[in-house]
């Protein structure tokens, strides 16, 4: 007979008849009545007003009645604090029954029932629970007490309950130990301190190694986990750890395949770089982690975001095993961009041709957005092996050749991207792709075109069509597009002077006078300042050399993947970030791997030096190339202090460019005398071009007079020349920075606080911020630089 009948809707006196039948002086029929109390309590019915009847049933010695009313104790005892404590004694009195099940179910249904009054009443049966000899007794106490700390922190560390579990971890019997490692653990998890409440030596250690072969999956993944917060004193003992280690890895639960690979991902880089036994764990490392590829999309996903860490930490694990990462048809599109991301990870020279195969082939999917992935993923294989960048550019031509409109528009968007990566070296594909150029519809693949016509304008015939056709419906183009179409023709400007005054005269008056858009109107006036000031200066800014884009770029930032690996297998894995950046108040100890020990062979800095260096990253923003100037080292070497005498810079506009193109000596509109949002003009600014100034720097002539050829015209009288404030000789800067003449402040008083630069966000963790101060008649550049 099933247990359906218990569910079934009774006649209307239901309630009292279940108290009738509670009451019943017959075993049987007090048991079927607790069934269909029980029954109505999990299909949502309130059964509570039967609480003292049911808590009456309590005292029997039938196990499976006992169980059924513990059950609707757990569950009515958080309404009913006052009733429950009727059921305290009974409680007790199980805890030293001679059944060590009555033992343990008792003090779990203890542990269970959160209310305050009853916690009081637990901690004697539970410490004799732990102390019990039946381990089973022991090891359900031992969950108690973790569930306990989660009421009631202090009372836990008040009853000495945390060295009691630290007593069990010596245990004869595994699972008690893989239990009280699981409650430290969780205790340890939820400590506002953040401090290890137990300490792992080498005895501790050889004790869970041992209890690691017999206890149950979940508590391996303790003691494992347990583990990996153990750093060995020398490699030995780190080989010695992963040897006892490594056959967790063929486990048919994924969790223990994945903290198992933690532990030795941990290990490993404790151990020479040279050694053998490092050389035969990486091989082994390859099986498992191809094998949980096998298992259920769900489980892929967890396993494909951890191989990504894995790959980009050690990619010489999976190197050989490509094949295993190519896209299935009925993989789900979230499996797919995952194999994707590993597959360009893993692409080397040896594999690249049957890499592109398949991305050629994913190409032509009926999944749009995998179709994107795939061409880009192409443009990524270029731009990280250098010696497959034509075939891969072959590869991208092909695909154009399909006509497809968003793989033609995505492998444009790439091409600029290979044509940074390799300057003047893939040109003769460019009237390819001006074939397409009608087709383009998407702002990405439209800037792309654009750039890519600006900068190559020289071998592009008819390159002043091209951009004139944008320029048609400038209004109603994406700001990308705009931004990108106005330094376009100003490039082609630079580079095609006598034909093309009047599309660059057409841009620069859409762009400052039309545009409501304050990043285009900005760069628009700087062109037209550098334009219609210093020809020769805006060639050198507008076509200077661009670094050189780098495939790593999309790595995640060293020391965030050393902490990530530490957490393989959790939720900071899957998300790639650290828990304390998606938990709510963790503020736990951030872990990071171990550095190798002095003279083990390694070649790494930190192995060269008994001070903790951090290790060399990985290069994600490439140095720049000889003769190409250092953004950073020209910010960081400014000369802010008083110049030398310097002759004007406007004295005359360079060879090769005569006078300033017609329109460029007046201003456009909004650059007026005293324009909305200019306010007065400041000194220096409102008459006509200055001269040679001894006290001008001439590398700050752009932010002195400069502007005057554009606001006043020539024909202003020259002003009487200012006193420079704070009685030095800084000029334009010291004018902008000192605040001498504010009311009531003395030169050098003030200083700016500090403001942020460049965000950690944008910056893969590195964040500059800084401000400027003016002491002592000069201007100094206060910066701190921080690696987050």
């Amino acid at each position: 007979m099933t247990d359906s009948k218990y569910f079934t809707t009774t006649k209307k006196g239901e309630i009292y008849e279940l108290k009738a039948d509670l009451n019943s002086d017959k075993k049987e029929k007090k048991k079927e009545a607790v069934k269909k109390v029980i029954a109505s309590m999990t299909v949502g019915k309130d059964v509570s007003s039967l609480f003292p009847d049911v808590v009456n049933c309590m005292q029997t010695d039938n196990l499976e009645l006992k169980k059924l009313v513990y059950l609707y104790l757990m569950n009515y005892a958080k309404s009913q604090p006052d009733m429950a404590i009727m059921a305290v004694n009974t409680f007790v009195k199980d805890c030293e029954d001679t059944n060590p099940l009555i033992r343990a179910l008792a003090v779990r249904t203890m542990g269970c029932i959160r209310v305050d009054k009853i916690t009081a009443y637990l901690c004697d049966p539970l410490r004799k629970c732990l102390k019990d000899e039946d381990p089973y007794v022991q090891k359900t106490a031992a969950v108690c007490v973790a569930k306990l700390y989660d009421i009631n922190p202090q009372l836990v560390e008040d009853q000495g309950f945390i060295d009691q579990l630290r007593d069990l971890l010596t245990a004869s019997n595994p699972m008690v130990v893989a239990n009280a490692v699981a409650a430290l653990s969780e205790i340890n998890d939820a400590s506002p301190s953040g401090t290890t409440l137990f300490d792992l030596n080498a005895q501790t250690i050889n004790k869970l190694l041992t209890a690691l072969n017999e206890c149950t999956e979940w508590g391996q993944i303790f003691i494992l986990d347990s583990l990996s917060n153990y750093t060995p004193k020398d490699d030995r003992e780190a080989q010695s750890i992963c040897e006892r280690v490594t056959p967790r890895l063929a486990h048919a639960n994924a969790a223990v395949v994945l903290s198992a690979v933690k532990v030795l991902m941990k290990f490993m880089e404790m151990m020479p770089v040279d050694s053998e036994y490092l050389t035969t764990l990486t091989r082994k490392l390859a099986p498992p982690l191809v094998t949980l590829l096998s298992a259920e999309p769900e489980v892929q996903y967890v396993a494909l975001r951890n191989i990504n860490l894995i790959v980009q930490k050690r990619p010489e694990i999976l190197k050989q095993e490509m094949k295993v990462f190519f896209v299935k048809y009925n993989d789900p599109i979230y499996v797919k961009l995952e194999k994707l991301d590993i597959m360009i990870r893993l692409a080397a020279q040896g594999n690249i041709a049957q890499v592109l195969a398949e991305l050629k082939e994913y190409a032509t999917e009926v999944d749009v957005d995998f179709v994107r992935k795939s061409v880009r993923a192409i443009g990524r294989c270029a731009i990280k092996i250098e010696q497959s960048a034509e075939r891969c550019v072959s590869t991208l031509l092909d695909l154009i050749q399909t006509k497809v409109n968003y793989v033609v528009q995505e492998a444009i968007v790439v091409i600029k991207d290979i044509f940074r990566k390799y300057p003047n070296k893939y040109e003769s594909i460019i009237a390819t792709l001006c074939e397409n150029l009608d087709t383009l519809d998407e702002p990405e693949a439209r800037a792309s075109m654009i750039w890519i016509i600006g900068e190559y304008a020289e071998r592009i015939d008819n390159a002043d069509e091209l951009l004139e056709s944008f320029l048609e419906g400038f209004h109603d183009e994406n700001t990308q597009v705009q931004l990108q179409l106005l330094t376009a023709i100003v490039k082609l400007f630079l580079k095609r002077p006598t034909d093309t005054q009047e599309l660059v005269q057409q841009v620069l008056s859409l762009a400052t006078q039309d545009s409501d858009n304050p990043d285009l109107r900005d760069r628009g006036y700087i062109y037209w300042r550098l334009l219609s000031t210093d020809p020769a200066a805006a060639k050198d800014v507008v076509l200077a050399n661009k670094p050189l884009i780098s495939e790593e770029t999309d790595l995640i930032e060293p020391t965030l993947l050393d902490e990530l690996i530490c957490y393989i297998g959790s939720l900071a894995s899957v998300y790639h970030k650290p828990p304390s950046a998606f938990v709510e108040g963790r503020n736990a100890t951030r872990r990071v791997l171990p550095t190798r020990a002095p003279g083990s062979g390694s070649t790494s800095p930190e192995s060269e030096t008994a001070a903790a260096v951090v290790p060399q990253a990985p290069q994600v923003i490439p140095q720049a190339s000889q003769g190409q100037s250092d953004l950073i080292g020209d910010l960081l070497g400014m000369d802010l202090g008083p110049p030398a005498s310097a002759p004007s810079a406007f004295g005359g506009a360079p060879a090769g460019f005569g006078a300033a193109p017609a329109g460029f000596g007046a201003a456009p509109a909004g650059f007026g005398a005293s324009p909305a949002g200019f306010g007065a003009s400041p000194a220096g600014f409102g008459g006509a071009p200055m001269q040679a100034q001894p006290e001008m720097s001439a590398g700050l002539d752009l932010l002195g007079g400069g502007l005057d050829s554009l606001i006043g015209g020539g024909g202003m009288s020259q002003p009487a020349p200012q006193p420079m404030m704070g009685g030095g000789n800084m000029g334009a800067l010291g004018d902008i920075f000192s605040l001498a003449s504010g009311p009531g402040l003395a030169t050098g008083m003030y200083v700016e606080p500090k403001t942020v630069w460049l965000p950690a966000a944008k910056g893969k963790g590195l964040e500059i911020s800084g401000t400027f101060a003016h002491q002592q008649c000069q201007v100094y550049m206060d910066m701190t630089i921080t690696n987050l």
